[in-house]
């Protein structure tokens, strides 16, 4: 038999009280959500291989500390895709990730910037943006769109 019971809502904030183990500390990104989410399809071509490594260690071991090394190695792949990212399509990809900061991370309002920073990363960092599991024409290079 089911019972009611009142709501409750927390009346402060939450803050973990366990510290961060000190041999993790190592550089992070650096980038907000938005940088983060226009580069996305690009850090996951890029940074593959160590994607892949990262996650076989995390279905080998669930102890966090296990993959600290292979986490470093896609740390550092990311923060290298996003420097050259800043050096060869720095306008281009700003245009894009402000555009999502500004449509609330949606894609779909974002398509004339996407197109140019794809075209410009392809041009210079011979990366090609692949949407896992798309099986016909992905939208972002479809001509014909509700939203341009």
């Amino acid at each position: 038999m089911a019972t009611y019971r009142e709501a409750s809502l927390p009346t402060g904030k939450f803050v973990d009280p366990t510290p961060a183990p000190a041999h993790s500390a190592h550089p992070e990104v650096g980038a907000t959500s938005a940088p983060l989410k226009s580069a996305s399809f690009f850090i996951g071509a890029y940074c593959k291989d160590y994607n892949e490594d990262f996650m076989l260690c995390k279905d080998e071991n669930s102890n966090p500390a296990h993959c600290l090394k292979e986490g470093r190695k896609v740390t550092r792949c990311a923060m290298d895709l996003i420097t050259k990212l800043r050096e060869n399509c720095e306008k281009e990809w700003e245009a894009h990730y402000k555009c999502l900061e500004k449509h609330n991370q949606e894609y779909y309002a974002c398509r004339k910037p996407e197109r140019t920073l794809n075209e410009c990363v392809f041009s210079k960092l011979k990366l090609e943006k692949v949407i896992p599991g798309a099986s016909n024409t992905p939208i972002h290079l479809r001509e014909n769109t509700i939203y341009n």
